[in-house]
């Protein structure tokens, strides 16, 4: 049988995995290719964490996630509040969740699941390529990685894995990293 609602998770992470991999132009944040492939990835996870929650016992912290990333994702693309303001309003609605989250307290796993989701959260609202842009989606992926393995979402855990690797591959190359050597021949 067709699990569309897998189909939906899969073809936004794989969205999102592009995203995250494009490289970010000097364009405004509206125009730039990977942000636009950020938000529409979003708006399918959103699709999946919620179709998952009503038909498949997907935990609502999904839904959590890509709610506040869409949020973030208009901040993305309309850049219209500075960082701080945005770190204000992201940091708010996280702790709402926090809050929400110890009220419907499945477990202690949901504080790893919100500490990323305000990581990632921060990460899209953040100036473009900046950074602590950078920091905010590794930190956030990996927290969201490690809430996934838990509760055994492998869309979630494989995007968040993709997505940490290409935001610490930006972060070299923002910070000059060098190279390793090469390995030495024998």
């Amino acid at each position: 049988m067709f699990d569309y609602i897998f189909s939906i998770g899969v073809i936004g992470a794989i969205i999102l995995v592009t995203g995250s991999a494009w490289p970010s132009s000097k364009k405004a944040p509206y125009k730039d290719v990977k942000n636009w492939l950020l938000a529409i990835g979003t708006v399918f996870m959103l699709a999946y964490s919620l179709l998952g929650y009503l038909y498949q016992d997907l935990p609502i912290f999904f839904t959590f996630l890509q709610g506040l990333v869409i949020v973030a994702s208009i901040f993305m693309m309309l850049d219209f509040l500075s960082d701080k303001l945005e770190t204000v309003i992201i940091s708010l609605a996280g702790t709402g969740l926090i809050i929400w989250s110890l009220m419907l307290f499945e477990s202690y796993n949901t504080i790893i699941f919100v500490f990323g989701l305000i990581g990632i959260a921060l990460g899209y609202s953040f100036t473009m390529n900046t950074i602590r842009r950078y920091i905010a989606f590794i930190l956030g992926s990996i927290f969201i990685a490690i809430f996934s393995y838990i509760e055994q979402n492998w869309i979630f855990f494989w995007l968040n894995i993709f997505f940490a690797i290409f935001s610490a591959y930006y972060l070299s190359q923002k910070l000059k990293l060098p190279k390793p050597p090469p390995l030495p021949k024998t």
